[in-house]
């Protein structure tokens, strides 16, 4: 395959940038960041890291999509930053009510998506949503960071250990803490719902 059988895009005027993607990377910053200071530092970060790569751009793949990959790695650089001073856990370590919504393994044992085919589905899911960001807020800092960073974002552990330079043990807390106060939060909404 030759060059000029390989589709390219055109690098847009970086003038343009902000007006063309600046809201959706808002919004990809804000959904893991939870904090609007925080995301609006994060796009223009990703905004100056761009120009000043924007020679490294190939044109093989969407211009929104690789403005994305660099927002994604700000966001990574920015948690690492703020979890760094502190090595704090936080949280109980009681009983695990967790093991209602989390397998073994840390992945979901119902469809968070929920009520698939009822015509109220749509607003549920969207109930479900709204009550789950309600939930990820009220945790502290550094779980939900690490929360999101494996369910969202789906880095492995040994990434997100070597991102925020914290043990697997400690990842490991983190996360099993952050799932358990999720389930409690979450219990009250679901039984609203009828899913028990």
């Amino acid at each position: 395959m030759t060059d000029s059988n390989v589709s390219r895009h055109k690098a847009s005027d970086p003038a343009e940038w902000v007006d063309q993607y600046g809201d959706v990377l808002f919004r990809f910053a804000l959904s893991r960041l939870r904090d609007p200071d925080a995301a609006e530092e994060v796009v223009q970060e990703t905004f100056v890291a761009a120009l000043r790569a924007r020679h490294q751009y190939s044109g093989e793949g969407s211009e929104r999509a690789w403005l994305t990959g660099i927002c994604r790695r700000k966001i990574v650089d920015y948690i690492r930053r703020r979890n760094r001073p502190d090595a704090a856990t936080g949280g109980e370590q009681d009983n695990d009510p967790s093991a209602e919504f989390f397998d073994a393994k840390g992945n979901w044992r119902f469809d968070p998506r929920i009520m698939g085919g009822r015509p109220e589905a749509a607003m549920e899911r969207e109930e479900f949503w709204e009550a789950f960001r309600s939930c990820l807020k009220r945790l502290p800092q550094r779980q939900a960071d690490v929360f999101m960073l494996r369910e969202f974002d789906e880095l492995s552990g040994d990434q997100i250990c070597k991102e925020l330079g914290i043990t697997s043990s400690n990842l490991w807390v983190l996360l099993h803490r952050a799932r358990l106060r999720l389930t409690r939060r979450m219990k009250f909404h679901l039984e609203k719902w009828g899913v028990h």
